[in-house]
């Protein structure tokens, strides 16, 4: 039986007029096809949401489809070093296109990743070869580009997508897939994916293959992620002062859901601001979560970390009485 390709390529945009979102981006792309010219770019912005998918779709249009020879993607985390730049990237700025569009495209994926030897290599390359080479730069972070690369490319910033683009998507995926889910399902996809698209395809087709009717409880326990609820009845319970309480909740997001202390942290931050309680209090479990959130990242115990900080909020409560 063949193997149902992924989803998110299944799903993927193949022209620039397909994709979802990015309007401003989208058209700024639409006019640089049109005069089959355009300048070195740089594409910023958190993963899933679109940067790839935009420079290869912009490609497709340019080129007919046609790829071959005219444009070329590489990971640049996984050849992160000067070698690559100089050998791998330089020599196919070198070669002629045979396309009819005379201008190459060489599509650097992560490129925040290039160690600061490889990134002046290629502001080198850049000038060389700007004649009929031109360079997309994909990074999570602009401001790990070298200001000289920076200098010469066009900014463009990808925001994670609105709830909007993201309902639209899920449409589209389930009526092509024949799914059966409801509102509270599709509230679900946008929480845990969190405009990250890709995530939230790789979720959607994740419970899919259970049935093709989706669940909400699906949904969070494919994502290993709690319900909003659950996160804030735990935070509740702590500002209260009741501590036990607070902890057996921690003890299901840890054991039941199979969460991370990273994960429990980033959904307690998210819903901070859905607590019925004073701003004070509010920027106190803030500030908080950013200092249990570096002692973990600096190798602490989670466990400890997580339930002291609890423990911490429940202390606020008791000291106030």
């Amino acid at each position: 039986m063949p193997v149902d390709m992924p989803w998110t390529e299944k799903y993927r945009p193949k022209s620039l007029a397909e994709i979802v979102g990015h309007r401003l981006i989208v058209d700024r792309l639409k006019s640089f096809v049109e005069r089959g010219n355009f300048p070195n770019m740089i594409f910023a912005g958190g993963p899933g949401i679109g940067k790839t998918t935009c420079a290869v779709a912009m490609a497709r249009d340019l080129y007919g489809g046609n790829l071959t020879g005219a444009f070329k993607e590489m990971n640049a985390s996984d050849t992160r070093g000067i070698d690559v730049i100089r050998g791998e990237v330089k020599e196919f700025a070198k070669t002629i296109s045979m396309n009819k569009v005379p201008v190459k495209i060489i599509f650097l994926d992560e490129a925040d990743s290039l160690t600061a030897d490889a990134q002046h290599a290629l502001r080198r390359t850049m000038e060389t070869f700007s004649k009929d080479t031109r360079f997309i730069l994909s990074a999570n972070y602009a401001s790990k580009i070298i200001e000289p690369i920076q200098s010469r490319c066009v900014v463009f910033r990808f925001r994670p997508l609105s709830e909007d683009d993201m309902r639209e998507s899920i449409k589209t995926i389930t009526k092509g897939e024949g799914l059966e889910l409801d509102e509270k399902v599709v509230e679900a996809l946008i929480y845990v994916g969190d405009g990250d698209l890709r995530k939230l395809i790789n979720i959607l087709q994740s419970a899919a293959m259970q049935s093709k009717k989706i669940t909400e409880a699906s949904i969070y326990d494919v994502a290993a992620r709690a319900r909003p609820k659950e996160i804030v009845a735990m935070l509740r319970y702590a500002i209260t002062g009741d501590f036990n309480n607070a902890k057996n909740e921690l003890d299901n997001l840890l054991l039941l859901h199979g969460m991370s202390a990273d994960d429990i942290l980033t959904q307690c931050y998210r819903e901070v601001q859905n607590l019925d309680i004073d701003e004070r209090s509010k920027l106190h479990i803030i500030k908080d979560i950013g200092e249990y959130n570096f002692r973990i990242v600096e190798g602490a115990n989670e466990r400890i970390q997580l339930e002291a900080m609890l423990a911490g909020l429940a202390l606020v409560k008791k000291g106030a009485n």
